[in-house]
């Protein structure tokens, strides 16, 4: 595997779902620390990433957090994970950590199963612009 950014956190997103997208450009305009790095599922790097993690390849239509192979996040529990690293105000959106998992979780696969129909999908993947080609990988 191609060698990772050190110190960066990795999200592997859906590149043909109009909201990751849309969240991808939203994240990239408050990353103001340089945290994140971004990469499509449907590359072929997503695809090896996912391939080292112990996540079913059916369950894949999530956000991942990716920090190591031993450290990653998905769902819900990533998105908490991407809120703490911005941190400032947005901490305040992880009182909904509070609650459980299952719940948090049942949201966000609501979420994701409805999110083409709700706010549309792509072709194919865009590819980044030569001012946003640092932040993405593969």
């Amino acid at each position: 595997m191609r060698d990772l950014p050190q110190n960066k956190k990795i999200i592997l997103f859906d590149g043909l779902c109009n909201l990751c997208n849309s969240s991808v450009q939203f994240l990239i305009k408050r990353d103001s620390k340089d945290i994140f790095r971004f990469v499509s599922l449907q590359s072929e790097l997503g695809k090896e990433l996912l391939s080292k993690l112990p996540i079913a390849i059916q369950k894949t239509d999530s956000i991942i957090l990716y920090e190591s192979e031993a450290v990653f996040y998905y769902k819900s529990q990533a998105v908490f994970q991407i809120i703490k690293s911005l941190g400032g105000l947005f901490n305040l959106l992880l009182i909904f950590k509070l609650l459980p998992t299952y719940f948090t979780d049942t949201l966000y696969d609501f979420v994701a199963k409805n999110r083409y129909q709700w706010f549309g999908k792509k072709q194919y993947c865009l590819a980044p612009t030569k001012e946003l080609k640092s932040k993405f990988l593969g």
